[in-house]
């Protein structure tokens, strides 16, 4: 009996199968009811006693691996049936698609580059911030309008605490605490208590920056925002200075760049002027440096700001400003190739 085992279990172990079909007639032909296995099963009854516990572990083993060789035939047929139908394993894999870093992002690092090489560093302040160091340091009057509820986002009152409203609170920071030459930009988040539409927003993003050192004049700030205006819009950009008016810069300035649009020959983005206006500038006011205790009779410097979503929207012809804040991903994969 014990022989009979050992040739059946060989004779499973060994057998193969080219189809399904093949597969079928193995099981039909060892483990069906009037299969070889059950036969074997049914002369157990003739075993003499002494040899019942042998055998019976022997056909219990010879049972498990038949049934263990047709359940392996039967998936390695199903398993290639199911990669014929659709799956070519041969195939190179297909990789992550990346994202695509935010155009406002893209702009900022471009701007900070550029004011890299003519070294300036990056400073960096917190979003909410208190009055002395959003307008008191600044040279706001306390009667001045960016202080009212209508523009600012006030947490607290007595003392004030604000959301800043723009990132020249950072400049005052960095004044405090460190003397002359001073030579950075401040770029980051911004808000005011203004309505949404397709040109505003409460949420913006700015880079401001100063230099304050020994002799430093309006030339070095015209030359500065000239090299600055080519390396981001073009060789043939041009520049303007228009006089305007801020609590902390005297003499002030707006800036305006030639459009790169129509080259400076009128068009609707540039409302047919050839100029397009992108950033405030000026000479730091004395007042400003004497409260953040820097001497004014020695040291002048020059300060400038620009708001990104602006400079954004004019690079790659964006008409509202609400699409930098929706995650939309059809808007943003248009970006992908800009990285």
């Amino acid at each position: 009996m014990l022989d009979k085992i050992s040739a059946l279990q060989q004779e499973i172990e060994t057998a193969t199968a080219s189809s399904i079909d093949e597969v079928e007639a193995l099981r039909i032909k060892y483990i069906s009811k009037k299969g070889k296995v059950n036969q074997l099963f049914a002369d157990f009854k003739n075993v003499p006693n002494e040899q019942k516990k042998e055998v019976g572990k022997a056909l219990n083993e010879l049972k498990n691996c038949a049934l263990e060789k047709i359940n392996t035939l039967r998936d390695s047929f199903e398993t290639k049936g199911s990669e014929d139908a659709g799956t070519d394993l041969t195939m190179p894999g297909e990789p992550l698609k990346l994202g695509s870093r935010h155009p406002l992002s893209l702009v900022k690092n471009e701007i900070i580059s550029i004011f890299g090489r003519l070294g300036f560093t990056v400073a960096e302040g917190p979003e909410i911030e208190d009055d002395w160091h959003v307008f008191s340091a600044l040279n706001f009057p306390p009667e001045h309008p960016a202080r009212d509820m209508q523009d600012t986002f006030f947490i607290e009152k007595d003392p004030d605490v604000l959301l800043r409203t723009h990132t020249s609170s950072v400049q005052t920071r960095v004044m405090e605490h460190t003397q002359p030459p001073i030579r950075s930009i401040f770029p980051g988040r911004v808000f005011r208590n203004e309505a949404i539409s397709a040109r505003s927003h409460c949420i913006f993003h700015q880079i401001e920056g100063l230099y304050v050192d020994e002799n430093v004049s309006f030339a070095d700030l015209k030359q500065t925002l000239l090299y600055f205006s080519k390396e981001l819009f073009g060789e043939n950009t041009k520049i303007r200075l228009r006089p305007s008016y801020f609590p902390f810069t005297e003499p002030s300035a707006e800036m305006d760049v030639s459009c790169s649009i129509c080259g400076g020959k009128g068009c609707n983005v540039c409302k047919y002027t050839g100029w397009l206006e992108i950033l405030g500038c000026g000479m730091v006011d004395p007042n400003v440096l004497e409260s953040c205790k820097i001497d004014s009779q020695k040291y002048t410097g020059f300060a400038f700001g620009m708001g990104i979503e602006r400079i954004t929207m004019l690079r790659y012809g964006i008409k509202d400003i609400r699409h930098f804040f929706e995650n939309d991903i059809r808007f943003l994969k248009q970006f992908e190739s800009a990285i």
